[in-house]
């Protein structure tokens, strides 16, 4: 196994960071207290490029919006959110996506934007969280919300 100083380093400020969460909110909180005219004046000095970025860029993202690593990346995000618990995340999706039927009633998932009975979900016990097992099955909204 070769040590890898960069994924090191990224857990140690992750750690730091949980530890030390309210400290740090506290002193960002002082510091933008304690310079609120310094702020104002680089937000308007900038305010141009920002306009200039944002109408630039507002276009790019409304195309990264739609591709596959972007729906991915808010799926996985949103499951963490949350609370579900999987030891591979990206394994998780790939089932997500391919499965077709609910696993439960066997009634085929809709490819509707809205929500309906068919909707495909993943469903979790929202009351076992402590194990890191709480994804159980791919399911219709109906057999999600019937299902405790």
């Amino acid at each position: 196994m070769v040590f890898d100083k960069r994924e090191y380093m990224k857990e140690y400020h992750k750690k730091y960071n949980e530890k030390n969460k309210e400290r740090i909110k506290e002193n960002n909180k002082q510091y933008r207290e304690a310079n609120k005219d310094k702020i104002k004046e680089y937000r308007e000095a900038n305010a141009e490029y920002f306009k200039k970025y944002r109408e630039t860029h507002t276009e790019y993202f409304k195309k990264y919006r739609e591709t596959e690593k972007c729906k991915k990346t808010f799926t996985i995000s949103a499951w963490k959110y949350i609370g579900v618990i999987h030891p591979n995340f990206d394994e998780l999706y790939e089932k997500y996506i391919n499965t077709k039927n609910c696993e439960l009633c066997n009634v085929e998932f809709s490819t509707e934007i809205n929500r309906s009975s068919t909707t495909r979900c993943l469903d979790h016990d929202h009351y076992n969280i402590t194990d890191g097992t709480n994804f159980r099955n791919i399911v219709c909204h109906c057999c999600n919300t019937k299902r405790r």
